[in-house]
């Protein structure tokens, strides 16, 4: 899924991003997706495990070998920099923003891809702590980030070309058993960006969000875990495409969404989920 490097002019307005979750799985990928097609990142992570949540988070030297790999891709010194975060923390997020500007400039587009699953019970024995744990990382974590990051985005001269993305999820109009937190929060998700594309109506910033199915991340991992199934593989014979989607491809749509060629876009849910919505 790589493009060639280099792909912006040195003379051209180099762009800036923000993503969070980017220690590995779809954080990881967008963040690697963007530097190939020449932006400068911020990859953020929360980078430690949660004791409420019952499978490891992505650690501090996942984000920074990420973060490595990234700059590699980008013929310019400290084009991508990691930055450890906890997106249910609104002042982590704005001293994450405010790096972002400081180190380059300004602020073209964030990137809510933090996320978590817990679950494996009904929602009324849920341990409230990994409820609250969902919640607040699937959705408050995407509302924080629109706190902080939009300002930024707005900050630009006009004409503006901002972009404030969130990955949703199938989840998000689909009942799944076992996992009402998350289906909550990811239909949540894309509630907020509606919202969102309504309320940035004439600023020349728009808000999307992408809807992944089963992605061959750590999330369903732990979902495979969830359902007592022997792999995540087996989720992938209940998409049209018959496989798992690998990150990149979610990513390669994030990236497209971030560009100036999704200027037509605003409030959209894009399925990115092989037809299983279907």
């Amino acid at each position: 899924m790589a493009r060639p490097h280099g792909k912006v002019n040195s003379g051209e307005h180099r762009r800036v991003a923000l993503v969070t979750g980017a220690a590995r799985g779809i954080g990881a990928a967008t963040v690697l997706e963007l530097a190939d097609r020449g932006w400068s990142v911020l990859a953020v992570d929360v980078a430690c495990d949660d004791p409420a949540l019952p499978y490891p988070m992505g650690s501090k030297s996942e984000l920074v070998a990420v973060a490595a790999e990234a700059s590699s891709r980008v013929s310019r010194v400290g084009a991508v920099r990691p930055f450890v975060a906890d997106v249910r923390d609104p002042e982590a997020l704005r001293a994450a923003v405010a790096e972002s500007v400081e180190t380059w400039g300004g602020l073209d587009a964030a990137i809510a891809v933090a996320g978590v699953i817990a679950g494996g019970e009904p929602l009324w024995e849920m341990p409230v702590e990994r409820e609250r744990a969902v919640m607040d990382i699937c959705l408050g974590g995407v509302m924080n980030l629109a706190r902080a990051a939009i300002p930024a985005l707005l900050a630009r001269p006009e004409p503006r070309t901002g972009r404030f993305l969130a990955v949703a999820s199938a989840a998000a109009t689909k009942g799944l058993p076992q996992l009402a937190a998350y289906c909550a929060a990811k239909a949540g998700v894309t509630g907020l960006i509606r919202a969102l594309g309504a309320e940035l109506g004439g600023t020349g910033v728009s808000a999307n969000a992408v809807s992944p199915g089963s992605t061959d991340t750590e999330v369903l991992a732990e979902t495979a875990r969830i359902y007592h199934l022997p792999d995540a593989a087996r989720f992938g014979g209940q998409q049209p495409v018959g496989r798992l989607l690998d990150p990149a491809e979610i990513a390669a749509v994030l990236a497209f969404l971030a560009g100036p060629d999704s200027s037509a876009m605003t409030g959209a849910v894009v399925p990115v989920d092989g037809g299983l919505a279907l």
